[in-house]
């Protein structure tokens, strides 16, 4: 069978189409004082929800991307969200960022690498696109990051420190590594330093052993000593980053960013095979797994569904995951499910009222909020329109910066 459709023009002409209908959802993101407000369901702030360094990255990144493709008004909402990140979210004190800022001011005691990770993404984009102060910001982001969450001698990064960077918490966790192999990347197209590249291989390097260890199913939590936790959370399976078992959504973007490394030139794994397998078991496992269209959240060990929620995120990621091992392989099964996936979006996951992506489905695919309330952010789902336009590498800003959409090897 011939591919379905990811490579037509019309389909192409309606990713774009798509993301610029996601930045428009976006619009009133910017937060008083600076920053991305966590956005409700009909894209309006949610102030109550405090200044989240997270959702603040990630609308910096996005906007960025608009910014880079001549969007008009993505520029402002972006600036917006950087002046967050030099401004409320920055802490002068300790240095460093907070993970967020309360609605009535206050911060938590603590700096996680989830957060930093993203600080080094939004940075890099908003460097790209030529935005005030960026190119400060990313060299006083990596700097922290080096210091602080990368550890040389294991090739990984610690997970979270307190505020004042002396009492680190035993925790590791890849949910962190993954999204710094992701920041990793774009900072090494940034700077043309290697050096950040060989990091992102090291730390991938380790999650692919732990997944081919573990049938393919990767376990995410583990001690101080890298030792796996595999009932970490059992209790509160539904953890929004943190969650029992195995994340299908993880395997998904894990495959995809092991392709990017193949394609930057990262040594250490051979990429592909790795890809392919960690992409098959989440599709094996995650898809319909319990009768019903759309991907379970998590599975137990064995691959039965423990948390039976839709989460905007995960589809996103499948659509990513299979656009990418299409375009590496030219193999049909996946611009197959590339289909399928965004058909599923179109008839469940996209609100064709209100706009955005609705982030989180009950069981039987309608819209719920127990874990992700809202429209927190646009990244998934604003990704999921680019990836398919963009060659492997090197990474979205800077694809978009060099002209490269629709240039991949088989559009």
């Amino acid at each position: 069978m011939t591919s379905p459709w990811i490579d037509l023009p019309s389909h192409r002409r309606w990713l774009t189409g798509h993301f610029e209908h996601l930045l428009a959802f976006g619009r009133r993101t910017p937060y008083p004082g600076g920053g991305a407000a966590w956005l409700d369901d009909a894209g309006a702030p949610w102030l109550e929800q405090g200044l989240q360094t997270w959702i603040t990255c990630r609308t910096a990144h996005v906007y960025s991307l608009g910014a880079l493709l001549g969007i008009p008004g993505s520029r402002p909402i972006a600036q917006a969200a950087l002046d967050g990140l030099t401004g409320p979210l920055r802490d002068a004190e300790f240095g460093g960022w907070f993970t967020q800022r309360a609605a009535d001011g206050s911060t938590p005691d603590d700096k996680a690498a989830y957060s930093h990770a993203f600080v080094m993404l939004a940075a890099s984009s908003a460097t790209v696109a030529g935005l005030r102060d960026a190119p400060a910001l990313l060299a006083e982001a990596t700097g922290v990051f080096e210091r602080r969450f990368w550890d040389e001698a294991s090739g990984r990064v610690v997970d979270t420190w307190d505020r004042s960077f002396t009492s680190l918490d035993p925790y590791r966790g890849l949910n962190a590594a993954m999204h710094t192999v992701e920041a990793f990347l774009a900072v090494a197209d940034v700077t043309g330093q290697r050096l950040w590249l060989e990091r992102a291989g090291r730390i991938a390097a380790f999650a692919v052993a732990a997944a081919a260890g573990n049938q393919w199913r990767l376990p995410e939590h583990y001690d101080s000593t890298w030792q796996v936790e595999l009932e970490l959370n059992a209790d509160r399976p539904d953890d929004p980053f943190k969650p029992y078992g195995a994340t299908i959504g993880h395997g998904l973007e894990w495959a995809r960013l092991l392709l990017h490394l193949e394609a930057a030139g990262a040594d250490g794994v051979d990429w592909l095979p790795a890809a392919v397998a960690l992409f098959d078991r989440a599709v094996a496992d995650g898809w319909a797994a319990d009768g019903a269209e759309g991907f379970v959240y998590t599975t137990d060990w064995s691959g039965r569904p423990v948390v039976r929620d839709r989460m905007h995120w995960v589809v996103a990621e499948a659509i990513g995951a299979a656009a990418a091992l299409h375009q590496r392989t030219g193999e049909a099964r996946f611009a197959e499910r590339y289909a399928q996936w965004w058909d599923y979006a179109h008839r469940h996951v996209i609100d064709h009222e209100y706009g955005s992506w609705h982030h989180q489905l009950d069981p039987a695919n309608q819209p719920s909020g127990t874990v992700w309330p809202g429209k927190a952010d646009l990244y998934h789902a604003v990704q999921a329109t680019l990836i398919p336009l963009l060659p492997l590498a090197p990474t979205l800003a800077t694809s978009l910066a060099r002209g490269l959409v629709s240039r991949s090897p088989l559009a």
